[in-house]
């Protein structure tokens, strides 16, 4: 999200005559978009902010920071940045450079906007897409979930849906230009419409309506989603989703933990029987797909027994890959104020053992792969000499021998040749038809 975000900072920067430079030396305003959701994060502002300030002594430099900030953390920020601004107040973000961050007329205004209206505003600016084969299509912002170790709900605000007839028209421009990758972005995407019902389409509805435009293009693409809820995701959403080969088959869904228990301290509103309905459904309908989560360790009061919960569920559901977190209190989260009881240690060795069996799940996926043919978007040159990076529509990553930048971009055929835990080597197969077929 916050890349999505920086886009649209960019172009609002750039429409004031601002001109990219990609050295942090050489520029004269210099920003943040931070997330208070991991104390890490917020880590690594202060150690930019002061590095940035002691160049001022011999330099004009504008400072700034927007993103997902905690109350208390935004607090800190204002004696620190030049400039501090709800995302949502990206408009107006010119007449607060023009005074640098002074409180001005256009200021005030802003406070008599609630913030539906502000993020209708700040959805019009047209974003500047840093890459030409990728891109990021916000549908949604905020969260209603409140789970007890979140801070979004108090970051982002109430959930708060995007008009759908600009979403369509965004996703058909990017489309209509030869996009390869768009993913639909929310704090909870399937959520979509739920704050505007009988006014606007549902989560299933919007894909539908994305579907069809595939159906209708000429070039491949493939379109994600991040990030759904448990709660919310209903057969109907992956019925549509295994209707349209536009689609992408791969599904991120959160799990946080495989004990109920943990789940209902962690406010999580669904049980891992509903959990496993989910995944149920995924493999019925769309048995290819890839199924990625998340996983908070050591979360307040987690027993060895709520662990091994999670150990199991990791190996049932078969996960492609995990983002495995040991838990922070967040300031503002309900949670903060319960005990972090589980030692650094121990959530440490917790995060180890999954990732261990992670390892185990992806890496049988990935020897199954050896000797079939796969369509990878390359993305990049690969950290091994001679070698292109990319990633199949199940977003698993593929290396292959080349040294053609112009294949960067594209959607090529190649055969896996052999497999680690969470990556595959292949060789790539003829693309002279390549311009062609795209």
């Amino acid at each position: 999200m916050n890349q999505s975000d920086s886009e649209r900072v960019r172009r609002v920067l750039e429409g004031m005559g601002a001109q990219w430079t990609d050295s942090e030396e050489e520029a004269g305003i210099i920003g943040i978009l931070a997330c208070s959701v991991r104390q890490k994060a917020i880590d690594k502002v202060y150690s930019k902010i002061s590095a940035w300030n002691r160049r001022k002594d011999r330099q004009n430099l504008i400072t700034f920071i927007s993103g997902c900030i905690l109350p208390a953390d935004k607090e800190k920020f204002l004696k620190l940045f030049d400039i501090v601004f709800a995302m949502r107040e990206l408009p107006q973000f010119p007449q607060m450079m023009a005074h640098y961050g002074i409180t001005t007329p256009a200021g005030l205004e802003r406070d008599n906007l609630n913030p539906k209206e502000e993020m209708s505003f700040f959805w019009k600016v047209k974003p500047k897409y840093n890459s030409n084969f990728e891109a990021f299509v916000p549908i949604q912002n905020g969260c209603d979930k409140f789970c007890s170790f979140c801070a979004v709900p108090y970051t982002r605000g109430r959930e708060v849906s995007r008009p759908s007839a600009e979403i369509v028209n965004e996703v058909q421009s990017l489309v209509n230009k030869g996009y390869k990758s768009i993913t639909l972005l929310g704090q909870n995407v399937n959520s979509y419409g739920l704050d505007k019902k009988g006014k606007e389409i549902n989560f299933a509805q919007l894909l539908e309506a994305i579907g069809e435009i595939g159906v209708k293009s000429s070039h491949r693409f493939w379109v994600y989603f991040t990030s759904p809820h448990p709660r919310d995701m209903g057969r109907e959403v992956i019925e549509v989703i295994a209707r349209y080969d536009c689609l992408a088959k791969q599904i991120h869904l959160p799990l946080q933990s495989g004990d109920d228990k943990v789940l209902i301290r962690m406010n999580r509103k669904h049980s891992l029987k509903k959990y496993r309905e989910s995944v149920e459904a995924i493999r019925e309908l769309i048995p290819q797909a890839t199924l990625f989560t998340d996983i908070i360790v050591g979360f307040s009061g987690e027993t060895d027994e709520q662990f091994q919960n999670t150990r199991k569920a990791l190996k049932e559901f078969d996960y492609n890959m995990a983002y495995i977190a040991m838990y922070s209190r967040r300031p503002g989260a309900t949670s903060y104020s319960w005990p972090d009881d589980v030692e650094l240690a121990t959530k440490k060795q917790r995060l180890a053992v999954l990732s261990e069996d992670l390892a185990g799940t992806a890496g049988a996926y990935n020897a199954q792969m050896v000797d079939k043919v796969f369509p990878v978007l390359v993305r990049d040159k690969d950290r091994k000499s001679g070698y292109l990076s990319g990633q199949t529509e199940g977003k698993i990553t593929v290396r292959f021998a080349s040294e053609d930048n112009a294949l960067i971009g594209q959607i090529v055929d190649v055969r896996i040749t052999s497999a680690g835990n969470f990556s595959v080597e292949g060789e790539l197969l003829e693309v002279s038809a390549l311009m062609d077929r795209e």
